[in-house]
């Protein structure tokens, strides 16, 4: 009996044993899985957050870009009227029109900045730089085409060069009042030129119509050519004074010779402007206006073909022919060959 009692116990004890290890190995199989994809799931929130916040500040930066001017920087948000214009569009109908007038030729923007801002747009990014363009330096593109002073427009003395979006990032920053402008240190030598032309325009705006005389006849003697270029006394036609005064020179008055035309819309021969610069200092001979050499450019075609076709007499001794004026020098060439 005792025998069978103990054996009883044994078997109990037995199976008690082999549940607690079958329970252990249960709770052992599942634990790991429990745990990795407890693991899982906070190494994807983990993941998730930086990948947000990234995604979260290029869509801010993004959309900051859609506020500010591509050329200058300059927000939209400080023009009452919110105006802009496409960097990637068609030229719109007030810029045909100038550009007609000026006999020149551009279809889109892009190709009409390029030639202003000397900037290339074809390859921009819209998560670097902005789509748009604000109203004031459309003014600068319509100044530039027209040959008007446009300094006073432009903000800048170049166009802003766009950066992708980092942890200091310039846009983000400031965009409610534009792009940060960087400090520009002035150069003494060109602010002290800038004073001397400012002051010696002053000085000529006081002197009297006597000296002013004087001051004409001294940018003839400066210009002296004229062994070199045609008196409108040798022109065939006798045309109004008006019109022989349009297509003569405000330096020396003969025809013009390679004329060119100042911002402030005065024509003068190439050589006899230079001249007068050199000497007299940077100011429109005719009317003390600023100029400087880089800003003459030359006239529209039509006009240039109108001074081609004026028929002039040839002032060589026992010549007298008629001779288009754009032919004159081949002409004058012919009469070297002789002698």
């Amino acid at each position: 009996h005792l025998a069978n009692n103990n054996k009883g116990k044994m078997a109990a004890s037995l199976d008690q044993v082999i549940e607690e290890k079958t329970d252990t190995v249960a709770l052992m199989s599942h634990s790991p899985f429990e745990t990795d994809t407890e693991l899982n799931k906070s190494m994807q929130t983990i993941d998730k957050g930086p990948f947000h916040v990234s995604q979260r500040e290029a869509k801010t930066h993004q959309e900051n870009l859609q506020h500010l001017c591509r050329i200058c920087g300059g927000s939209f948000k400080t023009d009452p009227y919110k105006r802009s214009h496409p960097v990637h569009g068609p030229i719109d109908d007030e810029m045909q029109v100038l550009l007609r007038k000026k006999e020149k030729k551009a279809i889109s923007w892009p190709d009409l900045l390029a030639k202003i801002f000397k900037i290339d747009v074809k390859g921009d990014i819209d998560t670097i730089h902005p789509t748009k363009f604000c109203h004031q330096c459309w003014t600068v593109v319509q100044k530039k085409l027209s040959n008007s002073p446009y300094e006073m427009f432009f903000p800048r003395r170049s166009p802003v060069e766009w950066q992708p979006h980092s942890s200091s990032c310039d846009v983000c920053g400031t965009s409610p009042r534009g792009v940060k402008r960087k400090k520009q240190v002035l150069n003494p030598q060109l602010s002290k030129k800038l004073r001397m032309v400012a002051g010696r325009v002053r000085k000529i705006r006081q002197i009297k119509n006597p000296k002013q005389v004087n001051q004409k006849s001294l940018m003839k003697k400066i210009a002296s050519c004229k062994k070199i270029h045609l008196s409108t006394k040798n022109l065939a036609v006798d045309y109004p004074s008006d019109f022989v005064k349009s297509i003569s020179c405000q330096i020396c008055e003969h025809i013009l010779a390679d004329p060119v035309e100042t911002t402030c819309k005065h024509l003068f021969c190439r050589t006899c402007i230079l001249k007068c610069l050199k000497v007299m200092g940077s100011y429109c001979p005719a009317c003390h206006y600023p100029c400087f050499s880089t800003d003459l450019v030359s006239p529209v075609k039509s006009f240039l073909s109108i001074m081609n076709s004026l028929s002039v007499i040839c002032p060589v001794k026992d010549c007298q022919e008629e001779v288009c004026l754009g032919k004159y020098c081949h002409h004058l060439s012919r009469h070297k060959e002789i002698k």
